[in-house]
């Protein structure tokens, strides 16, 4: 592994905690746009991690689940289609969805009937980080599934790092690490980019690629060794789950297993998806590196204390 860029530092015990935006800051944004990663600069966020795709003419295009229809208006835009898979459109057929009215939609909604990251949204927040002006706009048509490249350039535009999440169907397109990589590398952003996936062969095609772009083991479930297993792929960072049990009553529980030990190797722990104060501040003693979370502005507050 090479010494610690600028990237690398948060694995350092000296350095400060990152505040990430999940796929922008998304509680207050539609996720995985252009607009919700400029909302994630507002809140001082140093980095903002967002989710890569392959469309069928193998443009890199940027949205987090495989099936278009909870995001956009694709059923309406394409309703004869059989299959709703971003792998099934090209790009110029992705590029005219509407990727922000059913942000607003949700808003409109009781708490309790919205998707489940924007159910603890306040009154409060709302008024602070929404503006009529913002609703307007992502309500407008205009808010699009931006490309890999866009989105890139967005980060050097505004001085943001980069968490790049490879969503990977090997079957249909094997060179997903690859293409990231060599876009990466043109638009000389090596030093400014992590690369994660829950897909952890991935990261080995990252790491044969190039001994420069970082990369973050991502998982949902305990890894036994992180230290031990991070070092056999070697990878740069440990992004877990910061919720992996649950109590007697079905409570989940904060999983803070492994995460001195990775920081005591000069590894990053970046956690998904903390939006509870608390639990930040816990997560912060227990010495993660970085707070990946829908609601950076909590972060931000948690850090300010």
């Amino acid at each position: 592994m090479l010494n610690p860029d600028p990237l690398r530092m948060a694995g350092q015990s000296a350095a400060p905690v990152l505040n990430i935006a999940h796929r922008g800051a998304r509680a207050f944004a539609p996720e995985n746009t252009l607009a919700a990663f400029e909302k994630a600069k507002t809140f001082g966020c140093q980095m903002f991690e967002m989710d890569v795709r392959m469309c069928k003419d193998e443009e890199l295009v940027v949205h987090h689940d495989e099936q278009l229809t909870r995001c956009t208006d694709v059923g309406a835009k394409f309703p004869d289609r059989s299959t709703y898979a971003v792998s099934d459109f090209n790009y110029d057929e992705l590029s005219i969805l509407d990727a922000g009215s059913w942000y607003v939609e949700q808003l409109a909604l009781l708490p309790s009937q919205r998707q489940s990251f924007l159910q603890t949204l306040t009154d409060e927040e709302l008024a602070r980080f929404v503006s009529a002006e913002d609703r307007a706009f992502y309500a407008s048509g205009e808010i699009r599934i931006p490309t890999l490249k866009q989105t890139l350039e967005l980060a050097e535009r505004t001085g943001m790092m980069v968490n790049i999440e490879l969503k990977t169907q090997p079957e249909l397109h094997p060179g997903l690490a690859e293409a990231v990589v060599k876009l990466v590398e043109r638009m000389g952003m090596e030093h400014r980019v992590l690369i994660s996936s829950f897909d952890h062969a991935q990261l080995v095609n990252v790491r044969k690629l190039t001994k420069i772009i970082a990369t973050a083991v991502l998982t949902g479930g305990r890894i036994e060794n992180p230290v031990a297993y991070l070092q056999s792929l070697d990878a740069d960072a440990y992004n877990p789950d910061c919720y992996n049990d649950c109590d007697s009553a079905g409570i989940r529980k904060l999983n803070l297993v492994g995460i001195s030990a990775v920081r005591e190797a000069s590894h990053a722990v970046n956690v998904w998806t903390c939006n509870n104060k608390d639990d930040m501040q816990v997560l912060i003693a227990a010495g993660v590196s970085g707070l990946i979370s829908d609601f950076p502005n909590r972060v931000r507050d948690v850090l300010m204390v």
